[in-house]
């Protein structure tokens, strides 16, 4: 099979959400796709089926099933891709996406100390959701992994900026995570590489349905955003398919908002 392009995207999160339908929209460019996802039953069949989807699309496609947290799976992860590269001409690795979403969705206080967010659990939230993008990316650059004008997206949401119920530990972590962003982008610079946050609006994805209340959530959003839609996956991963583009490389450590205008009306998050 003949192969569009020498250039890679490393997705994490790639089976659902914004993680799926960037890996789709990159497809489309030619991007040969690396995928880190998390899935069991038929989930993780879904995920084997979308692999195979994107290969009959003529890009390479190789995916994952591993906790994409775990600093050994990292470490046996980038090796593969290593190895792979090897036997490929010129490979660039020019997209990295950071879309992971899991963590305590829980009080800070409560009159039930069981209903509180444990130590445990915050800390597993922020290594998760913020600490595990520093760990990829300074593995992919020790390895020399990081492509000629390397693109590195990480999703962030308003909850880094406003309060909700129920959201604390992952508010800190979206907050941690535009500030490596920031970091990221100031240190590789150098290299020719960029990193931003992407702020997507409210949008109806298996991690988001998690989070109580959220469906009234969403129906408050849509009804005062100024296009009278919800945001969708596809709205993210176009963008982040254009910023790939080598053009945009003066777009760097910046936190996008991705909504429609969302954000910028005076509505509440979480309204009662």
């Amino acid at each position: 099979m003949e192969y569009a392009t020498n250039q890679y995207a490393l997705i994490l999160g790639v089976s659902s959400g914004f993680g799926k339908a960037t890996a789709i929209e990159l497809a489309k460019l030619g991007y040969n796709i690396y995928g880190v996802h998390l899935d069991f039953g038929s989930n993780k069949e879904k995920a084997e089926e979308f692999c195979r989807y994107l290969q009959n699309t003529g890009v390479r496609a190789r995916f994952f099933n591993a906790n994409a947290a775990d600093d050994q799976k990292r470490a046996e992860i980038i090796q593969a891709i290593k190895e792979d590269f090897k036997n490929y001409e010129d490979p660039q690795l020019r997209v990295f996406l950071h879309s992971l979403a899991f963590g305590a969705i829980k009080k800070f206080f409560s009159e039930n100390p069981e209903e509180m967010a444990t130590k445990k659990q915050i800390e597993m939230t922020m290594d998760v959701m913020a600490n595990s993008l520093i760990y990829w990316v300074q593995d992919l650059f020790k390895e020399k992994l990081l492509g000629r004008n390397a693109r590195i997206f990480a999703m962030t949401s308003i909850g880094s900026q406003r309060a909700m119920m129920n959201y604390g530990a992952i508010s800190a972590a979206k907050a941690a995570l535009e500030a490596y962003i920031r970091q990221i982008a100031v240190e590789l610079a150098p290299y020719r590489v960029t990193a931003n946050a992407i702020m997507a609006g409210l949008t109806d994805t298996p991690a988001a349905q998690k989070i109580p209340g959220f469906k009234r959530m969403l129906e408050y959003a849509r009804e005062h955003n100024p296009f009278n839609r919800n945001t969708v996956p596809e709205d993210v991963a176009k963008v982040i398919a254009k910023l790939a583009d080598e053009n945009f490389y003066w777009i760097n450590g910046q936190t996008i908002a991705v909504d429609g205008g969302e954000s910028i009306l005076n509505f509440i998050e979480h309204p009662s």
